[in-house]
């Protein structure tokens, strides 16, 4: 069971946004709040995770450049030395 721990708040929407979650809502079966909900979920909360990614990409970005094996081949050299140790450990 999850639980949810909610604050009401009230906003004031215009009469062309309430038809649009009006449509929304009958489109899909939601609720109006479960659409302001998820709207701000993706507009706030997951873009704020997508950019600390984005970030981690860019900070991380050219630091393979300098390696004579690509990924491919590192993998398997990974993979091998791996498997090399835990038949060792079997034995």
């Amino acid at each position: 069971m999850y639980v949810y721990i909610m604050v009401r708040t009230q906003i004031y929407l215009t009469r062309r946004e309430v038809e649009a979650l009006d449509r929304a809502a009958k489109a899909t079966g939601r609720l109006r709040s479960h659409l302001i909900r998820e709207a701000i979920e993706v507009r706030f909360v997951l873009r704020r995770e997508t950019s600390d990614v984005e970030r981690a990409l860019r900070e991380t970005a050219g630091r393979w450049r300098r390696r004579r094996e690509d990924g491919a081949a590192f993998v398997e050299r990974l993979r091998r030395g791996r498997l090399a140790a835990l038949h060792d450990r079997s034995s």
